[in-house]
């Protein structure tokens, strides 16, 4: 079992800017760094205004952000426990990120059993927010392939969680935006493989219905996304590229992947992103693939990370920073729902640079306050133009909720409480569960909720 010492007592540090992925909103916060010695109710005696865990900071809102209170920092309880090489289950800390299990695991024939588009997030940041991946339809989400953790509550209590132990805090937690305890440890099944490389298949497509065939002809295939033009219109509506693949069964080297060396080196200027530059963009990426259908072996870093390979990409969104937006809405009003967002969006005059598109299966996630839902989800993100911005994002929203759809709270820095209530009408249940040292600028701003201190 791992060790669960506790003997120190971290000082916090004075108040200082934190920033989301997006950059918006940007708040002070105290930090206290966590490892694997700290005494987290001590750490946590005679603060004021809450606490909340945070990771890596790449969620896209204000879910990772406290405005005035204390960030418990987790990335110094990084250590890997244990490796099954026989049942595959990895036990590591909460702030290991998937980069450094991907280090350790892929020369040992193993790679995760979801994961999302970025590798530079906690162990305890993917629980947090269920995250899902390319492979949805088939593996259900992040949450399914965690065995078991251990939760620590601001009164010193600590739980082990997992679908047969205080089940309730399992399902709370998974997808609890770190609202219910510090996750210290996880239990993480991994799966194997036996190259680094992806049978990759690009085809192109116009418009929704050519996306949903594609859908049904790929239920077999892993991994599916699709890339998605939201700035055209006319015969170009909707036109995108669906990537599909699986593991390469075809044995080959594996080996750590390099580490990146590109760096977006400043802020872009505020104009750089337009309609006009974004629709070039599209129609160049597009264009990019010669033929209608393009296959390939792919190394896995490019087909799941494609933007990792660039450290502070957000930066080209200018020092505003950006807005993401990614609903699900259920299968029954998918089609109509989609493409009158699309519509929306290219009514605003703004233009999404990442448009991603993606269908979710119908594998149940254990966790309580789960994102994904069977149907269509789209992602898009937005360079913040205030004017423009907020008010698009909560038509959007409002469509949303009108299609019987919600949005991904890890993505979100718009949504008003009374769509966060629609979208989420579980909410007071999972509210019972939240320490009540705990809280976030997301959870505050969604119900007015704040800790008992």
């Amino acid at each position: 079992m791992p060790e669960t010492n506790s003997v120190q007592a971290p000082t916090p540090t004075l108040e200082v800017p934190f920033e989301s992925w997006g950059r918006y909103p940007t708040y002070p916060a105290r930090m206290i760094p966590l490892n694997w010695q700290t005494d987290f109710p001590a750490a946590l005696a005679g603060l004021h205004n809450g606490a909340l865990p945070v990771g890596m900071g790449r969620s896209y809102g204000d879910v990772c952000l406290l405005k005035g209170g204390n960030l418990l920092l987790t990335t110094g309880m990084d250590r890997l426990l244990h490796f099954d090489t026989e049942t595959g289950i990895l036990t590591a800390e909460a702030g290991v990120t998937l980069a450094q299990i991907l280090d350790f695991a892929v020369p040992r024939g193993f790679f995760l059993p979801v994961t999302p588009g970025t590798k530079y997030v906690t162990l305890g940041g993917a629980i947090a927010n269920d995250i899902h991946g390319k492979n949805h339809h088939v593996a259900g989400t992040f949450g399914a392939h965690v065995t078991e953790f251990e939760l620590v509550r601001s009164d010193g209590s600590r739980r082990i969680c997992s679908p047969t132990e205080n089940l309730d805090f399992y399902a709370a937690t998974i997808g609890g935006l770190g609202l219910t305890g510090v996750i210290t440890w996880a239990k993480l099944r991994m799966k194997p493989i036996v190259s680094r490389g992806i049978d990759y298949e690009g085809i192109q497509f116009h418009g929704i219905d050519e996306f949903l065939d594609l859908t049904r002809q790929s239920e077999h295939i892993e991994y599916t996304v699709s890339w998605i033009d939201c700035a055209s219109t006319g015969k170009n509506f909707a036109r995108g590229v669906f990537m599909q693949g699986d593991h390469s069964k075809v044995p080959a080297e594996l080996k750590p992947s390099p580490e990146p060396k590109l760096v977006f080196p400043f802020d872009a200027p505020g104009f750089a992103l337009n309609h006009a530059t974004v629709s070039l963009f599209n129609t160049a990426f597009f264009h990019k693939q010669l033929k209608p259908r393009v296959v390939a072996l792919q190394d896995y870093e490019p087909f799941f990370y494609p933007l990792d390979k660039v450290l502070h990409w957000n930066r080209m969104y200018g020092k505003n920073g950006l807005l993401q937006f990614q609903y699900a809405i259920p299968w029954e009003s998918a089609r109509e729902g989609t493409i009158a967002i699309l519509q929306e969006v290219a009514k605003s005059g703004l233009a999404s640079f990442l448009a991603v598109l993606k269908a979710f299966g119908d594998v149940p996630s254990p966790g309580m306050m789960s994102f994904p839902q069977p149907g269509i989800t789209l992602a898009l993100d937005f360079p913040i133009k205030a004017d423009k911005s907020f008010p698009l994002f909560e038509r959007l929203a409002d469509m949303t909720r009108d299609f019987g759809g919600k949005l991904y709270p890890a993505k979100d820095a718009a949504m008003t409480a009374a769509q966060y209530q629609t979208f989420y009408p579980q909410w007071e249940q999972f509210a019972r569960y939240r320490d009540p040292m705990l809280t976030s600028s997301f959870w505050e701003r969604v119900t007015g909720d704040r800790p008992t201190l």
